[in-house]
């Protein structure tokens, strides 16, 4: 899978990771069900159950088969083993974790232990906030008795249990052009407003960070607009990441940069919002099924493994308020994103095995 490229929005190498995932699950009778669209195949994989277990109600996995990697990136970070480690592009964020899932249901089968039945989710949109796919996901998630993430873990190995909220808005201004000497009122500038908009919003951030220090994270990202100095702009974009630790918070500020009006006459102003992953805070559920995964842990002769909370975000936002989950179940390694990105190879047989065990125990 590493060796297909398979960059987000690059539907041909999406959909040939789907089609390869597909191939690799297909010893385990699975129900498959393809969406295809403008992102590539989005997978969902029905796999029943076994022994005393095989009418519980189903677990999710959930994994994505994009990339942030350009098509070409093998020619410069080509994949290859070496002491132990093995690098591409995809590895870690998270082709391997694709393996882990298959080959601990293949591990189950083979011990003939009991387990639930599950379904799997591989989608082609996660890394740009799985615009075309979350509705699948919310669907597929339905029924199910929890969720397992099989993202990178923590470095070492520690899974992740709660994630930040991350939302991207585009504010974009509509102003009105004009010859910047011959009628400077005439025209509405629109990278000026844009800039007091940017003002209005840090102050947004600014107070909740106060009122909560820590619990939100702001990058102005992208900043467009205007063409010519002797020509008023009348039009202007910025595009902002943000980050949130709590949902209070969260529905706070998003409010409140919605709220946010024009501060010249005749200048629009429209917030657009390109992707949203709510936060998600472990709770009591979460908690029971860390331990149900340190005792699969002791079943299967591992060190604990640990839990907390993720930085980023990622598709078990969209779920873990609601459903007992977590993520990383993916080998350990490091470089998601950066061009050392690794897998260490003596961890997967160890997730593997951990994953045969927690099976048993759900």
């Amino acid at each position: 899978m590493v060796l297909t490229e398979s960059p987000t929005g690059d539907a041909a190498g999406v959909s040939a990771v789907a089609d390869q995932v597909r191939e690799l699950f297909a010893e385990h009778h699975a129900e498959v069900s393809v969406r295809e669209g403008e992102w590539g195949t989005h997978l969902v994989m029905d796999i029943p159950g076994a022994g005393a277990s095989r009418d519980a109600a189903p677990v999710l996995f959930i994994g994505h088969s994009d990339t942030v990697w350009p098509e070409g990136t093998l020619a410069e970070m080509p994949f290859r083993i070496e002491d132990g480690i093995a690098y591409g592009p995809g590895i870690f964020d998270m082709k391997s974790g694709l393996l882990i899932m298959h080959q601990g249901l293949s591990v189950s089968a083979e011990l003939g232990s009991s387990r639930p039945p599950v379904r799997v989710i591989v989608v082609g949109d996660e890394e740009i906030g799985s615009p075309s796919s979350r509705e699948l996901l919310l669907a597929s998630a339905e029924g199910v008795s929890a969720v397992l993430g099989f993202e990178s873990p923590h470095p070492g190995g520690a899974l992740k249990m709660g994630r930040l909220g991350s939302t991207r808005l585009r504010l974009e201004i509509t102003g009105r052009a004009s010859h910047a000497a011959l009628d400077p009122d005439g025209g509405v500038n629109a990278i000026e407003e844009l800039v007091d908009q940017i003002l209005a919003l840090r102050k947004i951030v600014g107070s909740a960070q106060e009122a909560a220090p820590g619990d939100v994270l702001c990058n102005v990202g992208t900043i467009a607009g205007g063409g010519k100095t002797n020509v008023v702009p009348a039009a202007a974009s910025v595009e902002v990441g943000l980050r949130f630790r709590t949902p209070d918070v969260e529905n706070q500020v998003l409010a409140s940069i919605r709220d946010l009006a024009p501060v010249r006459p005749d200048a629009q102003l429209q917030v657009h919002t390109l992707s949203q992953r709510p936060a998600w805070q472990a709770d009591a559920a979460d908690e029971e099924l860390l331990a149900a995964v340190e005792a699969a842990a002791q079943d299967a002769g591992l060190p604990a493994v640990g839990g907390h909370p993720a930085a980023g975000a990622g598709d078990t936002n969209f779920l873990g308020s609601d459903l007992p989950t977590l993520d990383g179940l993916g080998p350990d390694g490091a470089g998601a994103h950066a061009d050392h990105e690794q897998v260490r190879l003596e961890s997967i047989p160890e997730r593997i095995a951990l994953l045969a065990a927690l099976l048993a125990r759900l």
